[in-house]
């Protein structure tokens, strides 16, 4: 598991690394903006290096592998978003849903005082997680039916657009966390009582 977590931490280095040689190519001459391509072809090259060792080390695990292949039943996630779940969330599925909310940050924070009652806010967690959930959850409100629904209802209801995702954000990772605690791959029938 350390060396899955080496490696989806070199992935997001990669990731990062690019987005900022993407950056810098916007204003760049074109004498730089070579320079700056070749770098970016040499980033490619080894984020599909990285992504094969990625795959290499989940699958040499077989508990591993038989915990992506749960994940990826889950409309929404994807290889990527697997990866980091693994790697990054040991505890997913031995865990109870709040204390999981809590760990990934987007359990509502109460800031009351007295009789006040203050605004809830998401505050903590483990960022790596949360940002693979982010996106996860914006795949998963256009193709996972349960998801969908349930953004839906909370806009139509009046929600802020970022509060609906996040609730959506939790809403996915209670229904992961379910499917392994069940071993039993995703199905919407099933996902009613998440």
């Amino acid at each position: 598991r350390i060396a899955l977590a080496a490696l989806v931490t070199r992935r997001r280095q990669l990731i990062d690394m690019a987005v900022a040689e993407k950056n810098r190519l916007e204003h760049a001459p074109a004498v730089v903006a070579a320079l700056i391509g070749e770098t970016l072809a040499a980033f490619k090259a080894q984020l599909a290096r990285v992504d094969a060792a990625i795959a290499l080390a989940i699958e040499a695990e077989p508990d591993m592998a038989e915990r992506r292949d749960l994940l990826l039943t889950v409309p929404g996630i994807g290889e990527v978003s697997a990866a980091v779940l693994i790697a990054e969330l040991p505890e997913l599925g031995a865990i109870d849903d709040k204390k999981l909310a809590a760990l990934v940050g987007v359990a509502p924070i109460a800031h009351d005082s007295g009789i006040w009652r203050g605004q809830r806010h998401i505050a903590g967690g483990r960022a790596t997680v949360r940002c693979a959930l982010y996106m996860a959850t914006l795949s998963a409100i256009r193709c996972n039916p349960a998801i969908k629904t349930f953004h839906k209802r909370l806009r139509d209801a009046g929600k802020p657009p970022k509060v609906a995702i996040v609730a959506a954000m939790r809403k996915l990772i209670i229904m992961i966390n379910t499917i392994l605690k069940r071993q039993t791959p995703w199905n919407q029938p099933q996902q009613h009582g998440c």
